[in-house]
């Protein structure tokens, strides 16, 4: 439903309907009972561990096996992202996240409510970001009682970033989805050609109080190649569709905690690079040296004088604290050389391994019983096979543990790594 707001001048798309009042009248019914529970029953209450139960073929209760279900996400998302290793891949992303901090977020169908639980995910977000993008910068930025805010500038600091989220949580007023998209484009509007701008709005609310048109924003998000990409914790809703479809970015609406957590660290690794946005671009780069202890120094990221510790800009000889940056003073991109090592894989990632049948690994007596990686044995209890992996290429087999592992931190198969040391081995006797 499409409302004028003739009070305050602007417009305001809502998705209220009879139904979701009423479902909210029955949520705030739910909440009165359990305020007046004793306390071991809220905490009962609080952690659903009902949720964590599923019935076997018998009729009887048993535990949700979270460890496979948790691999089965996992493997999901490494084929998405595998399918697309051919693709040209942004490595320096330039993001800004955007977080609902409107009267929205103070719901309480997230436990112990969306604003606690959206910083939470935001948290472990930042810390994977950084692991896999080292050359990227975010920033962050907070929408409620109808205004935009920039809460930090763009940086490779996850620390601050977290420190300064965590410093600023309060819930109030209304969501504006346009004065975000606005305060978006004013600041990526500036990143150089190369750099890959990106939005992920984190959004609560279920319409969007707006000054002017939405449509125009958009547009101009769109001409500056930003991709948006928006995470809905209530319902779908058309405009934010409509966002998403326009600057090339992707929709989605959480279901719990575990499936927001899953959809907002599908944003983590760097995504396709879309045709008509994606520029190369040779980019000049200094490696600065670590400056002496003891040493004092005016920075130029903070303007004042400090002893010790930051980095001397090659070119310029000034001093910063961190990277990468870009330097202050001449505009030299500073980076460090592991962080050039640890984007490489992006470029070449590992093939996903093929899920082994139990069938196969329980009659077959040529196949090994043990992970090629942990040495761990391949059977569960009972010498009941268990779930495994196998490369296609070396046709060793892992577990699933060393499956995660090699894939997200290694980023190398033991099994070819070993087969071609073997051939090195030989070749030189």
């Amino acid at each position: 439903m499409f409302q004028h707001n003739n009070n305050g001048g602007g417009h305001q798309y809502n998705t209220n309907t009879t139904n979701q009042q009423q479902s909210q009248a029955e949520e705030e019914e739910e909440d009165n009972d359990v305020e007046g529970l004793e306390a071991w029953e809220r905490a009962y209450a609080d952690e659903r561990s009902w949720e964590s139960l599923q019935e076997d073929e018998s009729g009887l209760l048993r535990p949700i096996d979270n460890k496979t279900i948790q691999h089965a996400q996992y493997r999901r998302r490494l084929r998405t992202y595998s399918s697309s290793a051919r693709i040209q891949k942004g490595l320096i992303r330039f993001l800004y996240i955007v977080i609902d901090l409107s009267r929205a977020a103070g719901e309480m169908d997230f436990r112990p409510s969306r604003m606690f639980v959206v910083a939470k995910q935001v948290e472990a977000f930042i810390r994977e970001f950084f692991d896999q993008n080292p050359l990227s910068q975010i920033g962050l930025i907070t929408i409620k009682d109808g205004v935009a805010q920039c809460l930090t500038d763009l940086g490779g600091s996850p620390e601050s970033h977290i420190n300064a989220l965590m410093g600023k949580l309060g819930c109030s007023g209304d969501a504006s989805l346009q004065n975000a998209l606005d305060l978006v484009h004013e600041y990526l509007n500036q990143i150089p050609s190369y750099g890959h701008r990106e939005a992920l709005i984190l959004y609560s609310a279920l319409s969007t109080c707006d000054p002017g048109d939405i449509m125009d924003s958009i547009q101009k998000c769109k001409k500056a190649k930003i991709r948006c990409s928006i995470i809905g914790l209530s319902a779908e809703i058309f405009i934010c569709k409509h966002i998403c479809q326009e600057t090339g970015g992707s929709y989605s609406v959480a279901l719990d905690e575990a499936h927001l957590k899953e959809l907002v660290l599908e944003h983590a690794p760097p995504p396709p690079a879309i045709a008509e946005f994606a520029i190369s671009n040779l980019i000049k780069m200094g490696f600065p040296q670590r400056a002496g202890e003891g040493v004092l120094s005016i920075c130029s990221c903070h303007k004042e004088a400090k002893f010790g510790g930051g980095y001397t800009c090659p070119r310029c000889k000034a001093r910063v604290c961190e990277l990468p940056t870009e330097c202050r003073i001449c505009g030299l991109t500073l980076v460090s050389s592991p962080h050039l090592a640890r984007s490489y894989h992006h470029l070449f990632p590992i093939t996903p391994f093929d899920d082994v049948p139990p069938s196969l690994l329980k009659n077959s007596q040529l196949l090994p019983k043990s992970c090629f990686g942990c040495q761990q044995s391949l059977l569960g209890p009972a010498n009941l096979p268990g779930p495994s992996v196998a490369c296609p290429k070396c046709k060793q087999y892992f577990c699933l543990d060393c499956d995660i592992y090699i894939h997200e931190s290694l980023h190398n198969c033991p099994g070819c790594e070993s087969f071609k040391q073997s051939k090195l081995d030989r070749g030189t006797e």
